[in-house]
């Protein structure tokens, strides 16, 4: 039998194919445009009518939790690696951005995350959205305003930290905030230890909470308020179904305003199993709000972790049914600096590979299943011909080795933005015992953003 041969259009067309039913989608390049760092050190003080309380952060930061006012006195570690940074800090910490979004005039709405890293040692670190200007020519980054979240009114459904104060301003111990929308008179928040969808008014006070709902089907992660331990060992433990960190890291709004979009940042739990997709693959839900009846839709669709992918970081609409995602693995450094064997203080044990930006899309066909991954950008491989990077700069490229990368928007028509979140003072993943700086970069990448 004489061989069929395949002509090159139809070699090509077979290869394209191919390569276009591969899951995550296509690769595209990403070109380095401009960076802006904001020092890892960076502090705003307490408004001026707080208690006295919060005029210094990470007072229980200690490993017993035992209160500490002197400054620096907790050491920062990343995993074992000094990260030459400690806790407290005089005034609020402007650090760990967690979630961003570009206003019509070029600027920014970002917020810091809940303090420093968990309810225990985060009572007196106050939850702040920031108002910022980046220049990306000087490669610095303007805070323009802060607004400091509250709860005046007595919205929140449990007692706060600073229920007895006057102002009632809202701390990591309360909510731990992680994604953001701007909206006309105010803001959404999307946070995790409910999980909760927030609302607040331009000034920062609380408007109201909504509890997450996937169908019929409430979601609550360990550090939901309504849970508690039964007085009684031999009593059941309470039920929750999702992951401690694993509410609400992602939140995006259709174009038109009219539906919200929180992605949880780890899956949902039923029968004691994590949610996969029919192929196997780990899966996170999308569950769409309307903004105009204050609740959820019923409907949702599930973001399918590629292999390797931990969790996702940032989530922002492009257009009606298309989205940009971070999807990210918990490792942090370069593999060129990785331990040889045995976890060290002078290396990366667990070196970063994979970090990316994702390009879906959202079909109305796919509601219940999987979002279809249209391609990707590698933020371990990013171009910098022209030598911008003033920071991770290297061999004409420039990466992102974070373990948390938790800021993507769209910018224009070719260009995005994103950013870390740098856990200050407990990641070093640029270098291996200096505390992460908050580094914002703009990436050309019109043929990812073009992509269908």
């Amino acid at each position: 039998m004489k061989p069929i041969l395949l002509s090159s259009a139809a070699l090509l067309l077979g290869l394209s194919a191919a390569f276009a039913q591969s899951p995550e989608g296509e690769a595209f390049p990403a070109v380095l445009a401009g960076q802006a760092v904001l020092p890892a050190t960076t502090t705003v003080a307490a408004p001026a009518d707080a208690p006295e309380f919060l005029r210094q952060a990470g007072k229980f930061s200690t490993p017993d939790r035992k209160r500490t006012t002197e400054l620096g006195a907790a050491k920062g570690k990343d995993g074992i690696r000094p990260t030459g940074a400690g806790l407290p800090v005089d005034g609020q910490s402007v650090q760990g951005f967690s979630g961003i979004r570009r206003m019509a005039d070029g600027t920014f709405w970002t917020m810091s995350d809940n303090g420093f890293g968990s309810k225990a040692n985060s009572a007196d670190a106050t939850l702040m959205l920031h108002h910022i200007a980046i220049d990306w020519k000087t490669n610095e980054v303007e805070r323009k305003e802060t607004v400091f979240l509250s709860d005046p009114n007595k919205i929140a459904p449990f007692p706060i930290a600073m229920e007895g104060s006057d102002k009632r301003y809202l701390t990591g111990a309360d909510f731990d905030v992680e994604s953001i929308q701007p909206v006309e008179g105010g803001f959404f928040v999307g946070e995790e230890f409910g999980p909760y969808l927030l609302r607040f008014d331009r000034e920062g006070r609380l408007q109201s909470v909504h509890a997450t709902r996937v169908g019929e089907m409430e979601v609550k992660s360990p550090d939901n308020p309504t849970l508690g331990l039964p007085a009684d060992p031999t009593k059941p433990l309470p039920s929750f179904n999702l992951k401690r960190s694993g509410g609400f890291e992602g939140l995006a709004m259709s174009p038109d305003g009219a539906h919200l979009y929180g992605l949880l940042e780890g899956p949902l739990f039923r029968d004691g199993a994590a949610e996969k997709t029919e192929d196997g693959r780990t899966g996170l839900r999308i569950v769409e709000f309307d903004t105009k009846k204050g609740d959820w839709t019923g409907r949702s669709w599930i973001y399918p972790l590629a292999g390797g992918g931990e969790a996702i970081g940032d989530f922002n609409m492009l257009d009606a049914s298309t989205a940009l995602v971070i999807e990210r693995d918990n490792g942090a450094g370069r593999e060129s600096g990785a331990c040889a064997g045995e976890a060290k203080p002078d290396c990366f044990a667990t070196p970063a590979k994979l970090k990316r930006i994702v390009k879906i899309e959202m079909a109305e066909a796919n509601v219940g299943k999987p979002v279809r991954k249209i391609g990707y950008i590698d933020l371990l491989a990013i171009k910098d011909p022209q030598g911008l990077a003033k920071q991770g700069g290297h061999d004409g490229l420039y990466d992102m080795p974070f373990v948390t990368i938790e800021n993507v928007d769209r910018v224009d028509d070719t260009h995005i933005v994103v950013a870390n979140d740098n856990n200050f003072p407990f990641s070093a993943g640029r270098e291996v015992n200096k505390t992460d700086d908050n580094e914002f970069v703009l990436l050309s990448v019109p043929e990812f953003l073009e992509a269908k």
